[in-house]
């Protein structure tokens, strides 16, 4: 069995090996409790713990989307039972050791963001090793005697030997090994693992791992004892499950930085990260901050500037042209005179009529008209032929879709879209 578990040593470590190769492979090692659930074992053992054994786990996963995966592992350590009923005294213990391959569903990965703490579920076909032995003689060779007060003696029971005998201990050294007297049984079984855990995230590259595992086999002889169904253990593990591959991709794996860092969009030379005026057309000469020339200081660009040689802290429109401040006012003026009458004698007597007579008035009054308001987002919808102008037609579609269900209008914002009309 030693050069078994030697072939078995190398298999392993090849297997991590070839495992740290490939981004999609991590290594599970565990350590934990085997506590064997069979024929010897069950008789007045009232100490659940004496019988577990030490076993462990090394192995390999490859995880295929998210939340199937695939792994091999190795196993090792040993299984024992003992009855300390008056009626048997049986007792064993043999190393078992072996393989499976297992099927695991993982839920770490569901939904948007990958859980800290998540469980798993496990189920495999395995392939064990084992050989029974038995603590039947102590360290002297001398074989147990068990007698009915419960002591161990160097002779079996009887009246004759009862002053002869003396009380020993058992050194729990499992010296013989145990053979089935009428069957020649296989030492080697195959084995199902069923297991449930919980996986906690410890970083990108390592998680901890804690779980149970049910463990049936396909043989009754692990205990060297036939009687009823097949043997079985459970284990309690605790492991590390280091990730070998590259960090995971996030939402900025494919963004290349230092083309975005060094990127010049308008192609006037200055990077787009210095670039204070971005999107100055092609062939124009720019200063360091990437500005074309404002020789006037107007806040408008030569390029677009209709009068480049402003008088200095003159106010300008969007052309660059000096705006006459005394016109505005008196335009401003009668606008708002304008605005309100009209505004009044709609409320005086309101109609669809009379705002269309308000418009007509004011097409003819061009001056007063020159220029119209921006439509605020909300009254958007009521310029429907999107010419920039809410026209008195438009109010009465705007109602009418109102009172017909298939409109976002309500009341309110129709008296406040007829205010702007008066204002436009």
């Amino acid at each position: 069995m030693d050069k078994t578990f030697t072939k078995l040593f190398v298999l392993i470590a090849g297997l991590v090996v070839f495992s740290a190769s490939y981004a999609q492979l991590s290594i599970t090692g565990q350590a934990g409790g085997l506590k064997f659930l069979g024929d010897v074992g069950q008789k007045n053992n009232s100490n659940f713990i004496s019988d577990m054994r030490l076993g462990y786990n090394l192995g390999i996963e490859y995880r295929i989307g998210k939340v199937l995966g695939v792994g091999i592992d190795g196993m090792y350590g040993h299984l024992a039972g003992t009855d300390n009923d008056k009626t048997s005294h049986l007792n064993f213990q043999t190393q078992v050791m072996g393989g499976a391959v297992n099927l695991f569903a993982f839920f770490d990965k569901l939904g948007d963001k990958e859980k800290d703490v998540s469980p798993y579920i496990s189920a495999g076909f395995g392939y064990l090793m084992f050989d029974p032995h038995g603590d039947l003689r102590d360290k002297s060779g001398t074989k147990y005697n068990y007698w009915s007060d419960g002591s161990i003696r160097n002779l079996s029971e009887s009246t004759q030997n009862d002053p002869l005998s003396m009380v020993i201990k058992r050194d729990y050294t499992y010296e013989t090994q145990l053979k089935d007297s009428a069957v020649n049984y296989a030492r080697n079984t195959f084995y199902i693992p069923l297991g449930i855990g919980a996986k906690f995230k410890m970083g990108f590259r390592a998680s901890l791992r804690v779980g149970v595992t049910y463990n049936l086999c396909m043989s009754d002889y692990i205990d060297n004892r036939k009687k009823g169904g097949n043997d079985s253990w459970a284990s309690a593990n605790v492991g590390i499950n280091v990730h070998f591959g590259k960090k995971p991709k996030d939402g900025y794996s494919n963004v290349n930085f230092n083309d975005i860092d060094n990127s010049d969009l308008d192609g006037d030379g200055v990077k787009d990260i210095d670039d204070k005026c971005q999107g100055t057309p092609k062939g124009l000469k720019v200063d360091g901050k990437g500005c074309p020339e404002d020789k006037d200081n107007d806040g408008v660009f030569d390029y677009m500037d209709k009068e480049v040689n402003s008088k200095k802290g003159a106010k300008v429109d969007p052309n660059g042209v000096t705006i006459d401040e005394d016109l505005m006012a008196k335009r401003q003026l009668e606008w708002d005179s304008l605005a309100s009458e009209r505004s009044e004698g709609f409320n005086s007597a309101p109609s669809i009529a009379y705002l269309q007579s308000v418009e007509n008035k004011a097409k003819e009054n061009k001056s007063v008209t020159g220029a119209t308001s921006k439509i605020p987002a909300e009254f958007l919808p009521a310029d429907i032929n999107k010419d920039g102008y809410v026209s008195a037609k438009e109010i009465t579609e705007t109602i009418d879709a109102f009172f017909e269900g298939d409109s976002s209008f309500n009341v309110e914002k129709i008296n406040r879209l007829i205010d702007f009309f008066f204002e436009q």
